[in-house]
């Protein structure tokens, strides 16, 4: 299905990335052809031009003209980043006249001789000057109201689509975010998520938003059993809970309910009494060094959280036949400012959806599968304070400021016995989804999406900010709307529910609709935790999408005191942007604050759920400044995205990331070689369609709507088949911001250190050298087809 572009505005914001196209002699503009191909129209014209000049040499036309020539450049800053040669003006910027005296024979086919001056009545003469001053000055009024009414250049559209936006970005205020957000705090302490959904569903309602409606699906959730886990040392048969307290009578009395949530959702449950290996962060060297030295069969790895995906790493236990995990976060590799020593955490091992449906929605009548678990590991979360009593480490670990990081020594021996209570239920999910119709393209999405509280997970805050800032964009985007604005394309908003359990809501949703999510999704804009920390704006864009952040990064920089480096990347994260990603090949944007100190940790730790944060969000955000921020910046690029001509997508961006992601200490030519090839394509594409259709003169409104449609799925090509457990499947996005290669290429170089061969590395080489190919065979026959449409309208 077609984006129908044809009653679209002729607005670009801020001018962006608009150039001359082109044009042969046997390919002149409709408007012109006709007149420019007959030499006794020119010749005519010639005459009027060259009468005129002696008019337009007055001071006040030449600076009127100027004004106009400092203007097209002002409106283009970016036409020549590209430094491509084979792009130039059609026409000249300094004007009609001009453009004609720049012919290389203009002055052979054009230049006349001066007429002779005859003798003629001075009154008449007189009259005549007089009559044609008056109607001259009288003309330069008409055209100068005429031009103040009606711009017609991008420019003063541009500024009037961004005082737009701006007014609908000012009546978001901190302190309505405030308000919402304490109010949902105090709500969840009081109901479950069904009542909350409910509540939610009620408020957008009321502000305005359309077609407001549940959707719900039964599916499989791993939940806390009757009573905690618990962990015993086989030396003094001491017996701790997972947050490090013993297990008395007592203790447990005084216990909260955080003990419960000290789980691994979807693990083996049972008991196992085995030796303790530390295994460090269970990446490939851990591993090979410590089955050198012993026997894993069936016992305990002592893991911690962090750099890889946990599920990658407790499949590489799995396969190394250990039977249990005892799970941590070293204390080192959190910031100093958080004390979770004592704190217990949640994960989820479920990649996605509903265990029972893998693949397939949760609908009524779906065959269910019996997966109740989904490893073979009895994996048991565990509080930094447990763990050094396993180690037996002293407590003071921090000598002259560096921190040590806890470690078993190889040749001790501690045995434990580990118990896990979970049980499986099937429990109703609910999500709430609310729509604002597009005016010219109705059925073409940007989705934005936040997630609300589940009864069963741990009770953070994360999703009170979440909810807070989904709800103040809507609020100031309906109050415009009831003053008859509507964006060109159809904003869809969604609070997703059990996202605490691996983003079942939004998988099942996306599972349900993905014939029509395929077609018609063009971006999805993730509200997931916005607020981490207070120290650093961090962004996360896909490819396609990072100019257009970075260049609402600037702006936000530029209205602050203190600003940082901006810092953009196209990086794994946590949430449900994860099937919009990962299935649909959907561009991506997700603002956050966060604490600098955790940026320069390890990566992944965000997969532990704590059920109290130990810095919680009104101590991070008093003001709730924070908060507000980060709703105008990702108002800004909804708004953008939705109402923009062309959709401000970068596809060159995207073939330099692929460019960058080979580069290596052994690249790989035949690889370099086919990113070259796309690079071509994607230049030329960008400088022969892109550019032109961003400025309102040359844009056709079927070849916007064919543009929109290549930007639209240009990211699809980057999806493979066969990812590792926990690995993104768009191999656009990295592990982390330490690394710029393709994740599987890494991940197959890590494995061939475990396996004889390097069959993995030729499977993953496969997987990338097909995905470059697609991308670059589909740029080529986007400009295929644009050619066949030009040629058949000639």
């Amino acid at each position: 299905m077609g984006e129908n572009e044809a009653s679209l505005p002729n607005t670009s914001l801020q001018g962006k990335k608009m150039a001359y196209q082109k044009v042969n002699a046997d390919q002149r503009a409709p408007g012109h052809s006709q007149y420019l191909d007959n030499d006794d129209l020119q010749a005519t014209a010639l005459d009027l031009e060259w009468d005129m000049e002696k008019e337009l040499e007055e001071p006040g036309f030449d600076q009127f003209q100027l004004d106009s020539a400092e203007n097209q450049n002002l409106e283009n800053p970016e036409t020549a980043d590209l430094n491509l040669d084979s792009i130039q003006p059609a026409t000249s910027p300094k004007g009609r006249f001009q453009r004609l005296q720049e012919e290389s024979d203009y002055v052979t086919r054009y230049t006349r001789s001066v007429p002779k001056s005859n003798p003629c009545n001075f009154c008449r003469l007189l009259k005549i000057l007089c009559t044609a001053i008056i109607l001259f000055i009288f003309g330069i009024l008409i055209g100068y109201y005429a031009l103040k009414k009606c711009p017609s250049n991008a420019t003063s559209s541009a500024m009037l689509d961004l005082q737009l936006y701006q007014e609908i970005l000012q009546t978001i205020q901190a302190e309505d975010i405030k308000k919402s957000f304490r109010n949902l705090v105090q709500l969840y302490k009081s109901e479950d998520d069904t009542e909350i959904s409910k509540k939610i569903k009620t408020h957008w309602t009321s502000l305005g938003l359309e077609e407001v409606q549940f959707v719900n699906y039964s599916v499989l959730l791993h939940l806390a059993g009757p009573s905690a886990s618990s962990v015993i040392l086989g030396s003094s048969g001491q017996c701790f809970r997972p947050n490090g307290q013993p297990c008395s009578e007592e203790a447990r009395t005084h216990s909260s309910q955080d003990l419960l949530y000290s789980y691994a959702a979807y693990s083996a449950k049972g008991t196992l009494e085995a030796e303790v290996i530390d295994v460090g962060y269970g990446n490939a060297d851990d591993l090979k060094r410590i089955q050198k030295m012993k026997n894993t069969t069936n016992q305990i790895a002592l893991l911690k959280l962090g750099k890889l995906p946990l599920l990658y790493k407790l499949s590489l236990l799995e396969k190394a036949g250990f039977g249990g995990v005892l799970l941590y976060i070293d204390p080192c590799d959190l910031p100093k400012t958080a004390n979770l020593s004592h704190d217990t955490f949640m994960v989820s091992l479920n990649p996605g959806g509903d265990p029972s449906t893998p693949g397939y929605p949760s609908v009524d009548g779906s065959f269910r599968q019996n997966r109740s678990n989904l490893t073979s590991l009895l994996v048991q979360p565990i509080s930094a304070s447990l763990a050094e009593k396993l180690i037996s480490s002293p407590n003071s670990r921090t000598k002259n400021g560096v921190c040590s990081p806890l470690e078993l020594p190889d040749n001790d021996e501690r045995i434990v016995n580990m118990q896990v209570q979970t049980v499986t239920k099937f429990k109703t999910v609910t999500n709430v989804v609310g729509y604002l119709k597009g005016l010219t393209s109705p059925d073409r999405y940007i989705i934005v999406g936040s997630h609300h509280h589940t009864t069963y997970g741990p009770y953070g805050q994360e999703w009170a900010s979440s909810t807070a800032i989904i709800t103040a964009f809507i609020r100031a985007l309906m109050l415009r709307v009831k003053k008859g604005w509507r964006p060109d394309r159809t904003i869809v908003f969604c609070s997703w529910g059990g996202t605490a359990f691996g983003n079942i809501g939004s998988y099942e949703w996306g599972e349900d609709f993905k014939k029509v999510l395929q077609r018609n999704v063009v971006a999805y804009v993730s509200l997931h935790s916005p607020i981490r920390g207070n120290s650093s704006l961090h962004s996360m864009a896909s490819p396609s999408l990072r100019q257009l952040v970075i260049e609402k990064n600037h702006f936000n920089c530029s209205r602050r005191a203190k600003c940082q480096e901006t810092n953009v990347s196209s990086v794994q994260i946590q949430g449900d942007a994860d099937y919009f990603i990962n299935h649909l090949g959907v561009p991506t944007v997700q603002f956050a604050f966060e604490d600098i100190k955790a940026l320069e940790g390890p990566s992944f730790l965000s997969e532990a759920l704590f059920p109290k944060r130990a810095t919680k969000i009104e101590e991070m955000d008093p003001f709730f400044n924070l908060h507000e921020t980060i709703t105008k910046l990702s108002g800004e690029v909804i708004l953008q995205i939705a109402n923009e001509p062309v959709l401000p997508f970068n596809a060159l961006d995207v073939a330099l990331e692929v460019q960058n992601s080979l580069k290596g200490d052994q690249p790989n030519t035949q690889l370099l070689a086919l990113a070259s090839r796309l690079r071509e394509s994607a230049e030329l594409f960008q400088s022969d369609e892109m550019r032109p259709a961003n400025d309102p003169k040359e844009r056709i409104p079927l070849r916007v709507r064919m543009l929109n449609d290549i930007l639209q799925d240009m990211e699809k090509n980057f999806l493979v088949q066969q990812v590792p457990p926990g690995f993104y499947r768009n191999i656009l996005y990295h592990l982390d911001e330490k690394t710029s290669q393709f994740s599987i290429l890494l991940e197959a170089q890590e494995r061939c250190k475990l396996l004889a061969s390097n069959e993995t590395l030729q499977e993953a080489l496969s997987e990338v050298l097909n995905s470059i190919n697609s991308a670059q065979v589909y740029f080529k026959a986007g400009l295929d087809v644009f050619e066949s449409v030009l040629v058949g309208k000639n």
